[in-house]
């Protein structure tokens, strides 16, 4: 049995309250009707990756026997069955959500779901028709299963339509599956009998209306939706392995093809129908599904991008150019003069690829050094990487192929800049290299100088305007020292015996944190003031979860903000009285890491690539870096600010366990993201003379930040 007071929350369950958080922002009638289906989609993609990654893991675990109990006393057995009955019920509000507020109000703002091809109008059943016959037709592959034909391979995440099937010859009733293809666009435009209104029916629909022509000597039964999910993580002996490309290229075909995790299939499914589904694909009731509506909302991310309804969708943000950075020409020279904060997407990533850019095309410039994890498909950084070895330079790029769900991606990745005449370096064994650094080594008149780019994301140009992200350029010595020392550590070469400014993980940087928090304590204990504002993506590391309990208990005011996973309990009395936790979710995903230290009034600040997780601090290569101007500190103290002042988009942590939305009785609304958005277009306003060589982030004063 689960421990009765366990001090952790359990990690996938702490999960799935992220995925209900980003559900109830679709439920929210104050957000534009087009974002609320958006974020329907959002949970629906969640979902899947979760099945595909962490259902599949405690499954494995289940299968293996393992009985060990996590952090919050749970075994995998336990926490199997809990998450099933958590995510039936979360996937039945995610239906609700659908049929009962958003498909009525989307016919009411004229877009119409045909939601059964016996819906359809004469005329459109006609066009249907023709559609199915010149478009879908060709592309189909009908597969009838019986005692010569076995029940085919169903790919992983496809969305099929099951049929029963009658052998008017035999007098047999068979099996069959059709794969609805992947290559044509699931939502099908309908010509509409109402002016002014936009209707539409799904391609499995279209497909399921015209079936009999795919199985022209049978009569059909009956016919139903379902979808499957596979397990779909893989693990590598990297020690035994020759070849870590080969290998993943391997283990990614196989993905296709792994254990049944879980079934979709439509409630109203013919019970024969499912006995044969799940005989064929070998799954019993816990893993089946059944649902109430389309299959896979991710399909709402299409409908999102329908024209002509931008009326009901949030205006289109452009992120601004950086202040004080002119056009980014010269943009070496413009490091020189003082360390440029980048703040992603409200201000633009144009900063980050032209350092990439102007170092692939500037005479001076030797060496290149950079770390990739996920890039873009088009990726102007990999370009400008390959144009440098083109150049002469000498280019060493890190790419870590075991960058989950992208691994296909950075494969092509490698081969293209390996093409180039890049030194490409896959990574260390045993870990990934999940760190944000870039550095440019430069011939100039004083001597060589090392120019650097730190960073909370990915080098990513497309996930920059959607993704908010923190990043530094500067040519501070220490940090283009430690810098060196990190891709010497990367490409073979033993650790350094100092590090100067940057805490490396899977060093020391975990060492590090666990100091900060235990200094705080240890001035709370002294009567001194202290303080802790930390920022990440997810916090479940036991050690540093426990650090700040002991913290809290000395009276150390602590202030989270995860997005995502949080293991740790808020405002227990006791444990961690001191202690607050909230979640904002927003327009933009906060993906950004700052560490706020108060330190005695000497205030540290840290940002950088680590979460909170035993994955980060123990298991990757990760890189934290300090902020030390003081201008940027204020701007970054003001960012945690308002984000701690946020009253619309931050869901607070409650004694459960569960997230609420506050009262805004007597409480400014204060949306942070929104308010970044027009800090930053008020930024492009005429600046004075005097601060025209000042790459800033204007501060607006909400009081003292204390």
């Amino acid at each position: 049995m689960a421990d009765k007071n366990p001090i952790f929350y359990n990690r996938e369950l702490s999960w799935l309250e992220f995925d209900k958080r980003c559900l109830s922002e679709a439920k929210d009638r104050t957000i534009p009707l087009f974002e609320r289906i958006k974020f329907l989609s959002i949970t629906a993609s969640n979902l899947d990756e979760f099945f595909m990654v962490r259902i599949a893991s405690l499954t494995d675990m289940v299968h293996a026997g393992y009985t060990k109990k996590d952090i919050a006393g749970m075994t995998a057995r336990e926490q199997l069955d809990a998450l099933h009955a958590s995510t039936k019920e979360f996937m039945k509000n995610q239906y609700q959500t659908l049929n009962r507020s958003l498909i009525p109000q989307l016919a009411q703002n004229g877009l119409k779901l045909v939601r059964h091809h016996e819906d359809l109008t004469p005329k459109q059943a006609k066009y249907v028709d023709k559609y199915f016959e010149k478009d879908v037709y060709p592309v189909l592959t009908p597969m009838a299963v019986d005692s010569s034909r076995p029940f085919p391979l169903v790919r992983n995440k496809s969305l099929n339509i099951g049929a029963l099937i009658y052998d008017k010859k035999k007098d047999v009733t068979d099996i069959a599956t059709v794969q609805v293809p992947s290559v044509l666009p699931r939502i099908v435009r309908l010509p509409s009998e109402e002016k002014g209104v936009t209707e539409i029916i799904l391609l499995e629909e279209v497909i399921e209306k015209n079936l009999d022509k795919l199985f022209l000597n049978y009569d059909i039964v009956c016919a139903y939706p379902y979808r499957i999910m596979r397990n779909a993580d893989f693990s590598i002996d990297e020690e035994e392995t020759a070849d870590l490309l080969k290998e993943i290229e391997k283990q990614l075909k196989q993905r296709q093809w792994g254990e049944v995790i879980r079934l979709e299939v439509d409630e109203a499914m013919d019970k024969k129908l499912l006995k044969e589904l799940k005989k064929h694909l070998g799954v019993d009731d816990e893993v089946v599904y059944k649902i109430n509506g389309p299959l896979d909302l991710t399909f709402l991310m299409k409908v999102n991008g329908i024209d002509g309804f931008d009326h009901l969708k949030y205006p289109k943000y452009k992120p601004q150019p950086v202040p004080g950075m002119g056009d980014y020409s010269h943009i070496f020279d413009r490091i020189k003069k003082g360390d440029i904060l980048l703040f992603h997407p409200y201000y633009e990533f144009t900063p980050v690829i032209e350092f990439i850019k102007q170092a692939a095309n500037d005479p001076d410039v030797l060496a290149i050094k950079q770390t990739l994890y996920r890039v873009s498909g088009n990726s102007p950084i990999i370009a400008a990487l390959a144009q440098a070895a083109e150049n002469g330079k000498q280019v060493t790029v890190l790419v870590e192929l075991k960058a989950r769900f992208d691994e296909e991606n950075n494969i092509a990745w490698a081969k293209k800049l390996e093409q180039a005449g890049c030194h490409v370096i896959y990574g260390l064994v045993g870990l990934k290299t999940h760190s944000k650094i870039a550095l440019v080594v430069r011939r100039e008149e004083d001597g060589i100088r090392r120019y650097v780019h730190l960073g909370t994301g990915n080098y990513n140009d497309q996930t920059a305007k959607l993704y908010t992200d923190m990043g530094l350029l500067t040519c501070s010595d220490a940090i283009g020292e430690d810098a060196t020392a990190v891709f010497n550590m990367l490409s073979g070469y033993s650790e350094p015996k100092k590090w100067n400014k940057l805490a490396v993980a899977p060093i020391w940087l975990k060492d590090k944190f666990l100091m900060l928090i235990g200094r705080e304590a240890e001035n709370a204990r002294q009567g001194k003031k202290a303080r802790i504002v930390a920022k990440m993506n997810s916090l479940c590391d036991p050690v540093i979860m426990n650090a700040l309990y002991d913290a809290s208990k000395a009276g150390v005011k602590i202030e989270l903000i995860v997005r995502g996973i949080c293991c740790i309990k808020a405002g227990v009395p006791g444990l961690s009285d001191n202690i607050s936790v909230r979640s904002i979710v927003g327009n933009y995903l906060e993906h950004s890491r700052i560490f706020y230290f108060y330190n005695d009034g000497f205030e540290d600040i840290y940002m950088g690539s680590a979460d909170w997780m035993p994955r980060n601090l123990d298991k990757r290569v990760e890189i934290t870096f300090p902020v030390e101007d003081p201008e940027l500190k204020k701007k970054i103290k003001n960012i945690l600010k308002i984000q701690l002042e946020d009253t619309l988009k931050a869901h607070i942590m409650q004694p459960d366990g569960s997230y609420a939305k506050q009262d805004l009785r007597g409480k400014a609304k204060l949306d942070s993201q929104m308010y970044f958005v027009k800090l930053a277009q008020e930024s492009q306003k005429p600046v004075k003379e005097e601060d025209n060589d000042r790459v800033f982030i204007p501060v607006e004063s909400h009081g003292d930040n204390e």
